[in-house]
C-alpha cells in the first residue's frame, strides 16, 4: 500500500462516502458532540481519502466527515485500489473499537468475498486470531432478528454466540426475547 503523508484542504462536495464503509449506524448524539468539537477546534486527525475519477472517497474518517461543517476539510490522498481501500477502512474502525459485532463480522465477510485476502491473512493483518474472525462471521449465521439485537444492543456478543448452537432461526428468536425480556444472563 502506498500511503502519502502530505496534508491537502478538499472541498466537502468534492468527497462521497467509501462504498466498504463498515459502520453502519452513526449516532447522532456523538456526530452532534463531534460537531461541536469540529466547530471549536477543528478537524484534528485529518480524512484518509482517495481519488476516484474526480471525486475524493473516504478510507478512513466518515464519521468526521459527517460532524463537519466546515467548507473545507484536511485530508491525506492516498492511491489505494479497492480492496486496499477496503482493508484500510474495517481495520481503521476496528482498531477504535466502535464498531458492532455485525458491523464488524459484515466487514469481514465483504473483503473475504473479494478473494483479496484469507481468513488466516486477514486475521494477522488486524492483528488477532484466525478462529477470532471465523467466531466473528459465524455471527452472520443467527437470525436477521438476532443479528439486529446484537447491532443495536439490545444483547451482547456473547448472548449471540450462546444462540449460534440452536440452529433453528425460530428458536432463536424465541430464546432472543427471553433474553431481552426476562433479561436472561449468558449463563442461563
Amino acid at each position: 500500500m502506498k500511503m502519502e503523508s502530505q496534508i491537502q484542504l478538499i472541498n466537502m462536495e468534492d468527497i462521497i462516502p467509501n462504498r466498504f464503509q463498515p459502520r453502519l449506524r452513526f449516532s447522532e448524539e456523538g456526530l452532534d458532540e463531534l460537531a461541536e468539537s469540529i466547530k471549536e477546534h477543528g478537524i484534528i486527525q485529518p480524512l484518509v481519502l482517495r481519488r476516484v475519477g474526480n471525486k475524493f472517497e473516504i478510507i478512513a474518517g466518515e464519521r468526521r466527515f459527517k460532524a463537519s461543517e466546515l467548507a473545507a476539510v484536511p485530508a491525506i490522498i492516498t492511491d489505494l485500489d479497492d480492496n486496499e481501500s477496503a482493508e484500510v477502512a474495517i481495520i481503521e474502525n476496528t482498531h477504535r473499537r466502535n464498531l458492532s459485532a455485525i458491523e464488524e463480522a459484515r466487514s469481514y465477510k465483504k473483503l473475504l468475498d473479494r478473494k483479496y485476502v484469507t481468513q488466516d491473512q486477514l486475521a494477522k493483518r488486524l492483528g488477532t486470531s484466525q478462529s477470532t474472525l471465523a467466531n466473528k462471521i459465524r455471527l452472520l449465521s443467527l437470525a436477521p432478528e438476532v443479528q439486529d439485537a446484537l447491532m443495536n444492543e439490545k444483547i451482547s456478543e456473547r448472548h449471540a454466540r450462546s444462540l449460534l448452537k440452536v440452529t433453528d432461526k425460530l428458536k432463536q428468536v424465541e430464546l432472543l426475547n427471553k433474553i431481552i425480556n426476562e433479561r436472561w444472563t449468558v449463563k442461563r
